[in-house]
């Protein structure tokens, strides 16, 4: 082996005048929505230990540390070649163009550029210097994003990535906070780079590192310790047994399931505390668990009631394994849709990772299974509500802004009947606060960051009006974005505000209120492209042939169908033709959907799941 560099470097040095490059044959970024979450939620909480808006920014030289982990170069002829790091390297790109667009500080935006890109002769090309991913990296970087439809794995995964970012990124890092973020980010976080001068040198490396010890994981090491206090052989052989068999289920569905599914099920059962919201507060049970569960497990053994053989051997057949058992099942349905657990799939949908230890939190070992799936759907409803009330209203749902309060949740309804499950949760849905009706906001409407959420919420009001109609569920078809068979979000005003002229005496005011949802229907991506800029007064015969919201702003869909009549008779919804669309009609449609949104999400469902 040749000679190796190791070098400790900040990311203004790592990436300041420096391009990686990728072979060909592992170019693919395939980080997920939770792998950006999880370093989004560990970068902001480090910053904000030490963050203080009272403080100059050249008190950041003095905030904590953090470190990213290494990366490994196969240096050839002057060209670096990432053998291990893309993943890291691409996100951090994704987080730094982020990071610049909310900045507003024109010489902090200069300094942060060049980590970015650089330009010569004209022509701007990318630090991690990738060339098929250079028309998508422009127009991320210039605020024009793709949509994921038909793109290869990396550009479909890159543009969901900043998608997430977008909507995951701290709230409590604001636009003040901002600029010390960026100072902190590029100056005290720190990753080594690993540096070989041939491929072959580099993949032993790679592989050194995966291979020596260091391959353990967490749950490889509580698998050890707590087989090693199983004295009885028999025992032990039938714990190992549970314990093997639990987790190549696991990972059948999923890389990192083990973990998760473990993390979820001690957070669930036994956290009782959490790291408070303030600089220099430590970590406590829920954190600890997140980052190193089986040392938290061995810290833990008095709480946990291991002090014997049995007791070890039971934890695993008893207890790992009905809560893991149970997760297991509720991941299934997280992306499945299953009947009886819906809600389940569409909190899934939103990215609510929170949602795991929340449904785990209730279960008792001796729970009838018709108690647990009561107890499922009471909290996954919840979960439901609470989070489309707060899209609606405008509030963030990301792990960070929601992770102190979702603890509070779970440790309030731990081993709770369904009936108290009921009562506690549709208690705390009445919190102004955390959980806003809807009607606080009459302006709901899309924006250049919703546009999923919007989607989602269409798809839920179109299959709710269809399938309470008598209709067969179209969910599954409805939430489809990608593919010929995609559905996309139709604005039933065009795009025209010289039309309106005589509502509206500004286009932004006109723009405005074209977003709001009661504008908006959920259509095949073929119809918009014939119809979407034709006049309200012609599209609304070819609605006819859509979906039952689409139907109902013509007459004839009354006449065609007497379910809808009977439904709209029953619910009391505000249904009627339009054969104008005005800016009368939109706010008429606007609390049509308003109210919509009231049924669909009513906290009154929980006390229905908990007689069912």
């Amino acid at each position: 082996m040749n000679e190796i560099h190791g070098l400790a470097k900040n990311i203004r040095a790592l990436l300041s005048g420096c391009k990686y490059e990728i072979d060909y044959y592992q170019r693919e970024y395939k980080w997920q929505t939770k792998h950006v979450a999880e370093l989004l939620n560990d970068l902001t909480d480090k910053f904000l230990d030490s963050y203080d808006s009272k403080h100059d920014r050249a008190k950041v030289e003095g905030y904590g540390h953090y470190f990213l982990g290494s990366i490994i170069i196969s240096d050839k002829n002057g060209r670096k070649f990432i053998i291990d790091g893309q993943q890291r390297l691409t996100s951090l790109t994704l987080l730094l163009i982020y990071i610049l667009r909310n900045l507003h500080d024109a010489e902090q935006k200069s300094q942060l550029a060049p980590l970015i890109f650089s330009g010569k002769y004209g022509t701007k090309s990318f630090n991690l210097n990738v060339p098929e991913r250079e028309v998508c990296m422009n127009a991320i970087f210039n605020g024009q994003i793709p949509h994921e439809n038909g793109q290869p794995e990396s550009i479909a995964n890159i543009i969901g990535r900043y998608r997430d970012i977008q909507e995951q990124f701290s709230k409590e890092v604001d636009a003040e906070a901002m600029p010390y973020f960026a100072d902190w980010l590029i100056e005290n976080v720190h990753l080594v780079e690993i540096t070989a001068h041939t491929d072959e040198d580099a993949y032993t490396i790679f592989e050194t590192m995966n291979d020596r010890g260091l391959s353990l994981t967490p749950t490889d090491m509580l698998k050890g310790y707590l087989l090693a206090n199983i004295t009885n052989d028999n025992q032990r052989n039938q714990a190992g047994d549970t314990w093997k068999k639990r987790i190549a289920e696991l990972n059948a569905l999923g890389k990192e399931e083990d973990a998760d599914a473990i993390k979820s099920w001690l957070r669930s059962q036994y956290a009782e505390t959490i790291r408070e919201r303030k600089r220099g507060a430590s970590p406590q049970d829920f954190d600890l668990i997140g980052t190193e569960f089986h040392r938290w497990v061995r810290d833990n053994e008095t709480r946990l009631g291991l002090e014997g053989s049995n007791t070890f051997a039971k934890f695993i057949d008893r207890d790992f394994s009905f809560y893991t058992g149970h997760y297991l099942m509720i991941r299934n349905a997280a992306e499945t849709l299953t009947p009886g657990l819906e809600c389940i799939h569409y909190n899934h949908q939103n990215d609510f990772t929170l949602q795991y230890p929340l449904l785990l939190a209730p279960l008792r070992i001796g729970d009838s299974n018709k108690d647990i799936q009561r107890k499922l759907r009471i909290v996954a409803a919840y979960i439901d509500i609470l989070i489309t009330r707060r899209i609606w209203n405008f509030k963030a749902i990301e792990y960070s802004t929601m992770q102190y309060a979702m603890f509070l949740v779970m440790r309030e309804i731990r081993a709770k009947s369904a009936s108290e499950l009921a009562n506690l949760l549709a208690k705390r849905l009445e919190d102004k606060t955390s959980a806003p009706p809807f009607s606080n906001t009459d302006n709901f409407r899309l924006h250049g960051m919703n546009g999923r959420q919007i989607h989602r919420i269409l798809a839920r009001m179109t299959d709710y009006v269809e399938t309470q109609s008598g209709l067969a569920s179209r969910y599954s078809e409805y939430i489809q974005r990608s593919g010929k068979k995609g559905y996309e979000v139709e604005h039933i005003w065009a795009d025209h505000p010289e039309l309106h002229k005589d509502e509206f005496d500004h286009p932004n005011d006109f723009d405005e209120y074209r977003n709001r949802i009661g504008g908006l229907l959920l259509l095949p991506k073929t119809f918009n492209a014939s119809y979407r800029d034709m006049p309200y007064k012609k599209k609304r015969t070819h609605y006819l042939k859509q979906n039952l919201l689409a139907q109902s702003l013509h007459e004839n869909a009354y006449e065609r169908s007497p379910r809808f009549k009977r439904f709209v008779n029953r619910s009391g919804l505000n249904f009627q033709p339009m054969p104008v669309f005005k800016k009368a009609e939109m706010d008429a449609r606007q609390q049509l959907y308003l109210r919509l949104a009231e049924q669909i999400w009513d906290p009154d469902r929980l006390f229905e799941e908990a007689d069912a």
